[in-house]
């Protein structure tokens, strides 16, 4: 049986003050009601009452990992450079990853997540199609070196996370799999009561067919996604998809050069023109692992890098500087155009379609030009979803302008395919007798910060207030101050205790009830009750933290109603 937890021998302080640091609503609140404690930039310790919300989350989490078949494990964090080499994601990850040399020089890293050790695992274990399918699963401490780690426990450079692998031998088992691992999520996040939406998102360097992400809505959060009014899309904003769509481009007349002094940029030459900046094609350089490369999209949306990015992964991408135009008489800077881009690889966003026309750089300095027609005067390489989506950019569904949001990633989950088995060539026999490549899934759950979600998504103006199965405790006792509140609060405390009920009692000696009431309310767990001014008839009064309603009851009935 669990202890009654005594804030007169606890480890906490509570705080009056938000950290001078502190930005985010998770950030105040975790650490003013003593929770966390900050270590160094991205680097957190869990104090008792954090420890417990943590852990908390973790025994859901495993409950339903344990539920669906999975078998947890637990690998090493300190992981050797070969195996991420053999991926080469040692050199993907670039400054993300944490990289150290052991005393005789040979490479290590701390582990970001553990596709190539798992699948290391597997090989070695795992022999016939009579070993599969299998789900392994850990719940550990991972390492990212953030340049800027912020908000908290939500982004830091070592956090807890649930990470799970399936293997299987056919693709409809991975769908299988797939769907397991959806369906656990759900009951895990519905269990710690956490609003979240199911969104498609892209599998970037990862790799695979699928990959769908779990978003906590919250101010907070860094993550942006759409959601259909209308239908029941949803989707990372990286994931968002636009048809592109010809139209008839025959009654444009021929590309007429237009004088167009000192206008490098959309707005002068919207400006100069006096016309919208829609009219007008901007053609953005970027270097794609080193080679020059044209971006074109509709002149009043902007590029998304990290939505270029992902699609062109694992290349490298980055924007041009003024060194790279040395030499290159084709490129003129701010007067760029996709006509006559001989030695330029080009790609469009879909908007950019066959047929539209355009105002753009002629390729030559102050000067533009009109009529430039996609599909005549110039053709697209590639056509990708490049554009910063907006507010009310039409459903690829169903067509209704589509709502943004901010929310918080809490979990993700990718059909992966054979990317890491082939890496490993990680096969077993099959049932004919002959070799069968593996087929894996990945599925993250971040533990971590779940807790600074619900932090986010919970808390009021008055501190945290946790769901019951994630709190520290299911009630708070708070002894008013007198010998007598303070002996009742501790006798009904043993009384709840001994029916099972998780109880934090406020028993500390020469701190006022305006500071313990206050304290209780930071704190956030779901029930408080006070021994009061009625102690003497054996009255206490019991409060909903969520609601605020109160109710004077008996101890006996106090007792009867927190059992239920």
């Amino acid at each position: 049986m669990a202890q009654v937890q005594r804030m007169s021998r606890l480890m906490i302080k509570t705080l009056r003050d938000d950290p001078a640091d502190a930005e985010t609503l998770n950030h105040k609140l975790l650490v003013r009601a003593g929770y966390v404690r900050r270590t160094a930039a991205g680097i957190w310790s869990w104090l008792p009452l954090g420890k417990k919300v943590l852990e908390n989350i973790t025994h859901v989490v495993r409950e339903e990992m344990d539920a669906i078949g999975a078998q947890e494990v637990l690998l090493p964090a300190l992981l050797p450079k070969e195996s991420y080499d053999a991926t080469g994601r040692y050199d993907e990850y670039g400054d993300l990853l944490f990289r150290l040399k052991d005393r005789k020089g040979a490479d290590y890293l701390l582990g970001p997540t553990h596709e190539e050790i798992f699948t290391q695992i597997v090989k070695d274990q795992c022999s016939s199609y009579k070993d599969l399918p299998v789900i392994l699963y850990q719940i550990q401490t991972k390492y990212r070196d953030e340049a800027r780690p912020r908000a908290g426990v939500l982004r830091g450079r070592e956090f807890q996370m649930k990470d799970s692998y399936s293997f299987d031998t056919t693709d409809e088992g991975l769908v299988a799999s797939y769907d397991l691992h959806r369906a656990a999520y759900i009951k895990i996040f519905e269990r710690l009561g956490l609003d979240h939406r199911i969104v498609s998102a892209v599998s970037g360097a990862m790799g695979g067919s699928a990959s769908e992400e779990f978003l906590a809505p919250a101010p907070a959060g860094e993550d942006t996604f759409v959601d259909c009014p209308a239908c029941d899309y949803a989707a990372n904003t990286e994931a968002v998809s636009f048809v592109a769509t010809s139209v008839d481009g025959s009654a444009h007349g021929p590309v007429e050069d237009l004088d167009t002094p000192d206008t490098p940029t959309i707005e002068t030459l919207a400006a100069h023109l006096g016309v919208p900046a829609s009219a007008t094609l901007k053609n953005l350089l970027v270097k794609v692992d080193g080679e020059i490369v044209a971006v074109g999209v509709p002149g009043d949306r902007e590029v998304d890098l990290g939505k270029l990015g992902e699609h062109l992964s694992p290349a490298v991408v980055e924007l041009v500087t003024a060194e790279d135009f040395e030499g290159r008489d084709d490129l003129v800077r701010g007067y760029v155009g996709p006509q006559g881009l001989e030695k330029v690889r080009y790609i469009a966003d879909p908007r950019v379609a066959a047929g539209t026309a355009w105002i753009t750089g002629a390729n030559k300095i102050n000067t533009h030009a009109k009529n430039v027609v996609a599909g005549r005067d110039f053709e697209v390489d590639d056509y990708l979803d490049v554009v910063v989506v907006e507010e009310g950019d039409p459903c690829p569904k169903c067509g209704t302008g589509l709502k943004l949001d901010r929310a918080i990633e809490i979990g993700h989950i990718f059909q992966l395919g054979r990317k890491f088995a082939d890496a490993f060539q990680l096969d077993v026999l099959g049932q004919q007798g002959k070799p069968v490549r593996v087929t894996m899934g990945s599925y993250g759950i971040g533990v971590s910060r779940a807790v600074a979600a619900l932090a986010e998504q919970t808390a009021d103006d008055k501190g945290l207030c946790w769901p019951k199965e994630i709190a520290p405790a299911d009630v708070h006792v708070v002894a008013a101050g007198k010998a007598l509140q303070t002996e009742l609060a501790l006798d009904v405390s043993e009384q709840l205790n001994a029916a099972g009920v998780r109880v934090l009692v406020d028993d500390r000696a020469g701190v006022s009830p305006g500071v313990k009431f206050t304290d209780a309310e930071l704190i956030g767990v779901p029930q408080i009750l006070v021994a009061g001014r009625r102690s003497a008839e054996g009255v206490v009064e019991l409060k909903d933290r969520r609601t605020g309603e109160r109710e004077e009851l008996t101890v006996a009935e106090a007792v009867a109603r927190l059992t239920a």
